[in-house]
């Protein structure tokens, strides 16, 4: 499967669309945000730019597109305001893959604009936003011109399913499963680690040509917490997709075969593999890890589950209709998991691990 040319977020603003259904993301960016703050005034005090280039990779299509670029600005303007020093221009660079909706993004910046004059009795700064279709993975801007560079809940997505997941015949060795199970043999880790070490170690490379010396990055990932693969995190809502889905092959609703040569293009790193990463590829200090547990707060009346089950749907749902066809009827697939998560709660908690990471560039 081509992930560059099948894989987004749902796009507009419908019910099902990730624009509705990322509360859980938002809530995570909140909690982090003094970090990321923080960390741009460091940068702008360290380099003292009169252009600022900043990058959002992986930026999608909801409401959280533009929030923490306002942040981000306003957090300058105030570091200006206090040393009396004209306000810099700002660059600000969306990233995301081709098949993201970057028009209901656009469609948002006459709102952007406005709320940043809210209030303001001098100038409103100068800025100048453009989206950068492609993949993370591979250089995405010229050299030296980004001082800070932000991605959320993104780089767990890997570039590609693992190849070495298939046989000789095309076969998955990972029958029955979508990710890393306890069923699965010791190789299925050992593809998805190496995908992972090869996207990551690329990543930073490409990154490291394009921001300047000194320059940062924010990036919030999931995660695990150690060394086991399978545990009642990030690998478990996986589990639940894989038993709902065998549901609709018992109903008779997808072939078993399908079901069978489905994986998905993620991985749930642990803190040591992820310092062993920017160890060895050598570009950057990573200057901070912080572990976060995201609070289960739902809206009104809606459960735990069934938030889950939306956010899950509104990140898989092109995956899905690729490779099950039109025929898959997610609405009874998505409210079967949502029922799942919360019988699995009821029993026991489960805890999905973030990382947040701030990387100087050397």
């Amino acid at each position: 499967m081509d992930v560059e040319r099948v894989f987004h977020m749902s796009g507009g603003v419908g019910k099902t669309s990730y624009a509705q259904n990322s509360s859980l993301q938002k809530k995570a960016s909140d909690m982090m945000k003094h970090i990321t703050i923080e960390t741009i005034q460091q940068v702008y005090h360290e380099v003292t730019a009169k252009s600022l280039g900043i990058a959002d990779l992986g930026c999608s299509s909801g409401p959280n597109s533009l929030s923490l670029i306002k942040d981000i600005v306003e957090a300058v303007e105030g570091c200006c305001h206090k040393a009396f020093r004209p306000l810099p221009e700002f660059r600000v660079f969306l990233n995301d893959l081709p098949t993201n909706d970057f028009n209901s993004v656009f469609k948002t910046l006459p709102d952007f604009y406005r709320d940043l004059k809210k209030d303001k009795t001098e100038r409103c700064p100068a800025i100048f936003i453009a989206g950068y279709p492609g993949s993370f993975y591979g250089r995405l801007f010229p050299n030296n011109c980004l001082h800070f560079i932000y991605s959320s809940y993104s780089l767990h997505w890997l570039s590609k399913v693992p190849p070495s997941l298939y046989n000789e015949h095309g076969k998955s060795i990972n029958r029955g499963n979508v990710y890393i199970s306890e069923s699965t043999p010791p190789s299925v880790s050992r593809a998805y680690w190496n995908q992972f070490q090869d996207d990551f170690s690329l990543f930073l490379k490409s990154r490291s040509e394009e921001l300047v010396t000194g320059g940062r990055m924010v990036l919030i990932i999931l995660g695990r917490i150690g060394h086991d693969h399978v545990d009642r995190g990030n690998s478990f809502f996986w589990e639940i997709l894989s038993r709902c889905l065998a549901i609709s092959v018992s109903q008779g609703e997808i072939e078993e075969e399908k079901l069978d040569c489905y994986d998905v293009h993620f991985y749930a790193a642990s803190r040591n593999e992820i310092e062993e990463e920017v160890r060895r590829e050598g570009s950057f200090e990573l200057e901070r890890v912080e572990m976060f547990e995201i609070e289960r707060e739902v809206q009104r009346g809606e459960s735990y589950g069934t938030a889950v089950a939306m956010s899950v749907r509104a990140i898989q749902e092109s995956m899905l209709y690729n490779h099950f066809g039109n025929g898959i009827n997610l609405d009874a697939l998505f409210n079967n998991y949502g029922k799942m998560i919360d019988q699995e709660m009821a029993k026991q908690e489960i805890k999905p691990i973030t990382f947040l990471l701030v990387l100087k560039k050397l």
